[in-house]
């Protein structure tokens, strides 16, 4: 019998989960650890709240938590109530699958200034993420400055458009959707440091920023290259450089402007005592794709900034970390023996749900070309005793069903659940 334990319980978790079930079958025992009560990961607290049909796949990962050779340990964080040594003396495998949830840092002057938040900060506020539930945003001002040019970026420009009704439906939380409903800025300003035909940015993510009922977005026509250029493109990339086109074309006007400003990269965030405003430089893309300051300046006022340029892996003590990175240090997943990193703990955040898949498989694959059949460890009956030694208080699958039960209980009219935002609510509510 091999003993595995998952340090995460996000979709690179259970990926790895059911790949060692469809590896060893009903000769292994597989801890899922969370430090959180409730499981998930990024798909309850990163997918935005109106993206309902990409959260439709945890009912897969229920399917796997429900076997009776899985195990949920909610409630219990990994480097503070168990060291990694410890569990790799418990079990066979030990696999940090942690995620990246930690925000890159802009590194200019001002960022550290209040109203300016990460991306991580700003979708864990209005998904009900416990550490982020008090952020409390600036969402009044003369405007709001979002700096990248993914999807995370257009995310958080939608949300900050929408009305409180085009969240119907969604799983955004209270206090969130009532700020946000609340919100006056008029201008949200996408800072992109390359042009259209480098943005990261997905054909539907895009054309949702058409559809909105108080924000049109807005492309300056002169950032655009020649149409012609657009054939050269892959596929994807070239309906969201139309979705850009048609927006230069538009003349639409709503009482939100959501604006791309391309070619543009943030070098300071001024105010006193707070945000005021962002000193962009204006840049120009060299003959290797990297984009370079041109030294002219200008102003965008601004009382939040929020960036969305990437996330790292937290450390671990005990655990070989690159922080160049921001990841654990491995080898094709392979960190030390006994001990491996899958999803963006291992690779950095690229790619996306699906593709934590076959990363799991891979893991599964190493695990069984470097462990034997029995080693004789423990496993879970050891971290048992160890947790109860120390008056952790661990949850399960079934206590988390019962917190789901409540939350969905408390749902507002046409929202799926109304999610705790505190740890001792989750266990309140699993204890009733």
């Amino acid at each position: 019998m091999r003993h595995v334990a998952i340090v995460g319980s996000g979709p690179a978790g259970y990926y790895t989960a059911e790949a060692c079930q469809k590896q060893f079958g009903d000769q292994v025992r597989i801890d899922i650890i969370d430090r959180l009560p409730v499981p998930y990961g990024l798909i309850r607290t990163g997918v935005a709240p109106d993206h309902q049909s990409i959260k439709g796949v945890s009912r897969r990962y229920e399917a796997t938590a429900l076997s009776d050779n899985v195990r949920f340990v909610g409630n219990v964080t990994v480097g503070k109530d168990v060291a990694v040594a410890e569990l790799l003396d418990l079990y066979d495998a030990v696999v940090l699958a942690t995620g990246a949830p930690a925000d890159r840092a802009l590194g200019i002057p001002g960022d550290d200034l209040p109203g300016v938040v990460g991306s991580a900060a700003f979708v864990g506020w209005y998904n009900g993420h416990p550490d982020f539930a008090d952020l409390a945003p600036v969402l009044d001002g003369p405007g709001a400055v979002i700096v990248g040019a993914g999807n995370v970026a257009l995310d958080v420009a939608r949300v900050l458009a929408k009305t409180g009704a085009e969240f119907s439906g969604s799983d955004i939380v209270g206090h969130a959707l009532d700020s946000l409903d609340r919100a006056m800025n008029e201008r949200i300003t996408i800072l992109a440091r390359r042009g259209p035909h480098q943005i990261a940015m997905t054909p539907k993510e895009l054309g949702e920023l058409g559809h909105l009922e108080r924000a049109a977005p807005r492309v300056d026509a002169a950032d655009l290259p020649p149409e012609a250029e657009d054939a050269a493109l892959e596929p994807g990339l070239r309906k969201s450089v139309a979705h850009l086109r048609s927006f230069a074309a538009s003349d639409v006007e709503k009482p939100i402007t959501i604006e791309f400003d391309f070619y543009a990269m943030p070098i300071a965030i001024e105010g006193d005592g707070k945000v005021e405003r962002v000193i962009v430089e204006r840049t120009a893309i060299d003959d290797e794709g990297r984009a370079n300051g041109t030294g002219e300046t200008y102003v965008i006022p601004a009382a939040l900034v929020v960036s969305c340029i990437g996330y790292r892996t937290p450390p671990i003590e005990g655990v070989p970390y690159d922080a160049k990175l921001g990841r654990f240090a491995n080898d094709e997943g392979r960190i030390a023996p006994g001990l491996y990193a899958v999803g963006w703990a291992r690779r950095g955040p690229t790619g996306t749900i699906g593709t934590n898949r076959p990363d799991g498989f891979m893991i599964a694959e190493q695990i069984a070309d470097d462990t034997a059949e029995d080693y004789g460890k423990n496993g879970r009956a050891g971290l048992d005793l160890l947790l109860r030694d120390r008056n952790v208080d661990i949850v399960t699958f079934r206590d988390w069903q019962k917190i789901e039960a409540a939350e969905i209980s408390a749902a507002r009219d046409g929202s799926p659940r109304e999610k705790f935002t505190s740890i001792d609510a989750m266990l309140a509510a699993r204890a009733e």
